[in-house]
């Protein structure tokens, strides 16, 4: 009786040949277990969902018209990881990198109050690991970075300090395990080259990585303290209880909201900021537990009382210290389009649909609380 893998692979071999014959469903079954897996490779790349998603799908239809090249199936997930990262590479050179607030200048004055918006091309974005499947441990045996820890914020942002081939590079070897040869095959360069490039993209990563990876303190915590965390921070933020926020904090605790550039450092900036902001008590607030980027997050949503509900307002991605909140990045879904002066009050400003899709839908989180 033929093994599982010895079947595995005979339908592989028959989607690969009727892929090549010109069937397109054979081609989607082919890639589809691989899908997960390049998506988050476009991400990591990238530091965007959207952006993802359209290289992912440029690539793909790359593979499809490209089948004619890959001269064996057992080449087959190396030779899409080779087109996929061309893609990106490509999309990297047409655009600026993206970045979290708090690496793109210093900290605010709450006192100040938000300033205006950035462009939206500028910010890295949240990512659903768990609705789009991406697997927990290791892609291979050779992998220095766990699949989700190398989508955790702190990763995707560490990276995007990378110049894009050396970007390339620790990602094809360290988080997916390909060997330099490989590597170098995927980027058309010499091994010595791949090897020189790793070794200065790790030192660059390593100095901007915490101690310890969100993964590890998640595994820490267990699955009852990370609730405690969690819930503590909702019942606080919904009972607009300031003191009991800031007592879940690190000393040196950040907060920011992309898409504002402002952001705030530190337990008395953020007791002020809290004060004059979002627990001021002008407005009502629930949440919802949620899961991006590898790490313990919160829907967060405030009452309209047009609408008679509660409906959404930012994606909270908590990173954790131990039982400390470290960093709030709040992921905002209200729209930009408003006059200079007016985040003081967002919480009152018109949803922003793509970014509710994108924020929201994608994660798996309701559009309205009543």
């Amino acid at each position: 009786m033929a093994s599982a893998s010895t079947s595995s692979t005979v339908r592989e071999r028959g989607l690969l040949e009727a892929a090549r014959s010109g069937d397109e469903d054979a081609f989607r079954h082919l890639v589809e277990p691989r899908r997960a897996e390049l998506h988050a490779h476009c991400y990591r790349m990238l530091g965007s969902l959207h952006d993802a998603e359209d290289a992912l799908q440029d690539a793909l239809l790359r593979a499809w018209r490209g089948l004619g090249g890959l001269e064996d199936r057992s080449s087959l997930r190396a030779w899409l990881y080779r087109i996929a990262t061309n893609t990106c590479l490509d999309a990297i050179a047409r655009r600026p990198k993206r970045v979290i607030p708090i690496d793109y200048g210093p900290p605010s004055d709450p006192a100040d109050g938000p300033g205006q918006p950035l462009v939206e091309s500028v910010w890295m974005e949240p990512y659903p690991d768990e609705t789009l499947g991406l697997e927990d441990g290791y892609a291979a045996p050779e992998a220095r970075y766990e699949q989700r820890e190398a989508v955790e914020l702190a990763f995707i942002a560490a990276l995007q300090h990378l110049p894009a081939r050396q970007r390339a590079v620790l990602i094809l070897r360290e988080v997916l395990g390909f060997s330099a040869h490989e590597v170098a095959q995927t980027l058309e360069t010499t091994t010595a080259s791949v090897n020189s490039a790793l070794q200065r993209a790790r030192k660059t990563v390593d100095e901007r990585l915490p101690e310890q990876s969100q993964q590890a303190t998640l595994r820490s915590l267990g699955d009852d303290g990370l609730r405690d965390v969690v819930e503590g921070y909702m019942d606080a933020m919904q009972r607009g209880d300031v003191e009991a926020v800031v007592a879940m904090l690190a000393e040196d605790a950040a907060w920011s909201m992309p898409p504002l550039a402002s952001w705030y450092g530190g337990r008395a900036a953020l007791t002020t900021f809290l004060k004059v902001g979002p627990l001021s008590g002008e407005w009502r607030w629930r949440h919802v537990p949620a899961h991006a980027n590898g790490q313990a997050a919160v829907g967060v949503y405030s009452w309209d009382a047009e609408e008679e509900s509660y409906r959404p307002f930012a994606l909270d991605v908590l990173t954790l210290e131990g039982a400390r909140i470290k960093e709030v990045t709040a992921f905002i879904v209200r729209t930009t389009q408003i006059p200079e002066g007016a985040f003081a009050r967002w919480p009152e400003q018109p949803l922003e649909p793509e970014m509710v899709r994108a924020v929201f839908e994608r994660f798996g989180l309701p559009a309205r609380l009543e």
